[in-house]
């Protein structure tokens, strides 16, 4: 695979049920309160209700990236767009491009080579846990506005 950012399902389904699938799965560290806080500040600004989410560590996460062929053990924000699989800078920026107001702006950031992009991605990503700490057992419930938009669990 030329670019690693770019990872290709091998079903396109990104597992919304029967019918309609989102535009926008995006798959997050559900141990994170950065990567919680960065779903519901997403969500605040898709008035569409394009994005649905995921915990990576979720059946419905553990199966999405297995279909798009990033690790299990991963732990980088994973955006699957129109059944392409887009990890670390490029799922961010991909996903900032999508939001109301003037977010879109971020992606003049695409222009900056993929691999420092990731590099100051992993610095903060390395980071995360130090900075804003870990989702405990006592953590409230997503508003019901995320709650609605997350991907069911699956039987397993």
């Amino acid at each position: 695979m030329s670019d690693p950012s770019k990872l290709q399902t091998r079903s396109g389904d990104t597992g919304a049920g029967a019918g309609a699938t989102p535009p926008y799965v995006l798959l997050f560290d559900g141990d994170c309160v950065f990567c919680n806080g960065t779903v519901r500040f997403i969500a605040r600004r898709d008035p569409k209700r394009r994005f649905r989410f995921a915990s990576l560590q979720s059946s419905a996460g553990r199966r999405l990236l297995a279909q798009c062929g990033v690790p299990e053990e991963t732990d980088s924000v994973v955006l699957i767009e129109d059944g392409r699989g887009y990890i670390r800078s490029e799922a961010a920026l991909r996903a900032a491009l999508r939001l109301r107001g003037a977010w879109p702006l971020l992606y003049v950031f695409q222009a900056v080579p993929l691999r420092w992009r990731d590099a100051a991605y992993d610095a903060f990503a390395a980071r995360r846990y130090r900075w804003f700490g870990r989702q405990t057992e006592a953590c409230a419930l997503p508003s019901p506005e995320v709650r609605s938009r997350l991907l069911p669990e699956e039987d397993e």
